[in-house]
């Protein structure tokens, strides 16, 4: 107690971050202290979570199991509808086996924190290996929190490499000692929304016969002329490739799934304990998440406008003095530097009754402060045209133009992020497998 009353004399009793309170979630539009405001920095990217059919399966379900799932699936909680669920988000993917977690966070918690531990704890069972296996992380140095708490409680070896530059992660690989090697990063990178490369990450992962493990919660739903996720926009495969997603963002819900070979999902299934020693998602969740997937394919116009309203804005922005960190997902971050000009910004912008997210250390580096503009399927062009509007009349706010720092393969710039194109909707995935 001494630290934390140390700390808060310091902090003047205060909170160093009060999060506003809100009437309404964001769908974009949303309602705070009863003034109507608009979101450009929500993760309901297609607007799916207001969805009737979302409503709907929300009422059914309830009406059905209740309101909650009070036992592990190991135990009493394992209802037929979370296996059918499972085998629907692994046919997104293209595979047969999926693992649901409650949350995105305890998805990479529990895959992280056990691929590592699966050997030692089956030895508790009487399992003796032919030889020694030693594993080791190596891991992009913007991954998500939620990441590094995984790997860190494996007790795994760990190597960051910096950001996209796969000459550093080749040289780390090449270096490693370990036997088992697992190459770890995000599929859109959740600050600077840019795209991982995976077809070359994937071709590394088979050099030196490791695997490669994707968080994909800002692409699932969203990426691919189908909404796959990172798979389906480069269209890859592998049975190297662990697959981790969110099920709150793009579908709307609450939720993490892992989709791998059997081998893997089964081994999370039996050693995991952020699977097996906690309550499970509340059947209704389950039953809004079949329908989201459902929604995602039936409603390719979502995926539409958002990548329509995307580009709309980075073209708006062109001609302004801001710089954007990137350009290729709906995240499109409006880099500020200082953490004093982001804040600064963002309260003109939410004086105006639009709301986006100041970043500043620690979710990025010091000096790295942004607002984190993400587009939704649900903004208008005048809209859009307002936030740009309060931007440029802010541009002495702006930091000098520069080039963000090239993501570099061989020595080179990397060849492989593009820009989806989503005018290009084709064929259901699902129905294509």
């Amino acid at each position: 107690m001494d630290e934390l009353v140390e700390m808060a004399n310091w902090f003047g009793w205060k909170s160093p971050y009060n999060p506003a309170v809100v009437d309404s979630l964001p769908t974009p539009s949303f309602k705070a202290k009863g003034r109507s405001q608009l979101s450009f920095s929500t993760n309901n990217y297609l607007g799916i979570a207001a969805s009737p059919r979302l409503k709907a399966a929300a009422i059914r379900g309830i009406e059905k199991y209740g309101v909650g799932n009070s036992d592990s699936r190991l135990l009493g909680g394992n209802l037929a509808l979370y296996g059918e669920l499972e085998r629907k988000l692994a046919r997104i993917i293209g595979k047969d086996h999926a693992i649901l977690f409650a949350t995105g966070y305890l998805a990479n918690i529990g895959a992280l924190s056990t691929l590592p531990r699966v050997g030692s704890v089956a030895r508790a069972f009487g399992f003796t290996s032919k030889r020694d296996y030693s594993y080791a992380y190596f891991s992009d140095e913007y991954n998500h929190v939620s990441i590094r708490e995984g790997m860190r409680l494996s007790g795994a070896r760990r190597y960051s490499y910096r950001h996209l530059d796969l000459d550093h992660l080749e040289h780390l690989l090449r270096r490693a000692a370990e036997s088992c090697k697992i190459i770890v990063t995000d599929g859109v990178f959740s600050q600077d929304g840019d795209i991982a490369p995976i077809p070359e990450l994937l071709q590394l992962a088979e050099r030196f016969n490791a695997m490669l493990y994707i968080d994909d919660a800002h692409g699932a739903g969203v990426l691919g002329a189908s909404g796959g996720g990172v798979l389906d926009h480069f269209q890859v495969a592998s049975d190297r490739i662990v697959y981790m997603a969110t099920l709150s963002k793009a579908y709307g819900s609450i939720g993490g799934f892992v989709v791998a070979h059997g081998l893997v999902t089964e081994a999370l299934r039996m050693m995991s304990p952020a699977y097996g020693f906690t309550a499970t998602l509340p059947p209704d969740q389950a039953m809004i998440i079949s329908t989201a997937i459902d929604v995602v394919v039936d409603e390719p116009e979502r995926r539409r406008r958002l990548w329509e309203n995307q580009r709309y804005f980075v073209k708006r922005m062109a001609p302004l003095d801001f710089r954007l960190v990137s350009t290729e997902t709906a995240i499109v971050p409006v880099w500020l530097g200082e953490d004093s000009k982001t804040q600064a910004l963002a309260a003109a912008i939410r004086a105006e009754g639009i709301h986006v997210d100041a970043i500043g250390f620690p979710a990025v580096s010091l000096r790295s402060g942004r607002l984190r503009i993400q587009m939704n399927a649900g903004h208008r062009r005048e809209e859009i045209d307002r936030l740009v509007d309060i931007l440029e009349r802010n541009q002495h706010l702006a930091s000098p133009r520069r080039r963000a720092p090239a993501a570099r393969l061989n020595g080179k710039r990397h060849p492989a992020v593009r820009v989806p194109a989503p005018a290009r909707v084709e064929a259901p995935f699902m129905a294509a497998k």
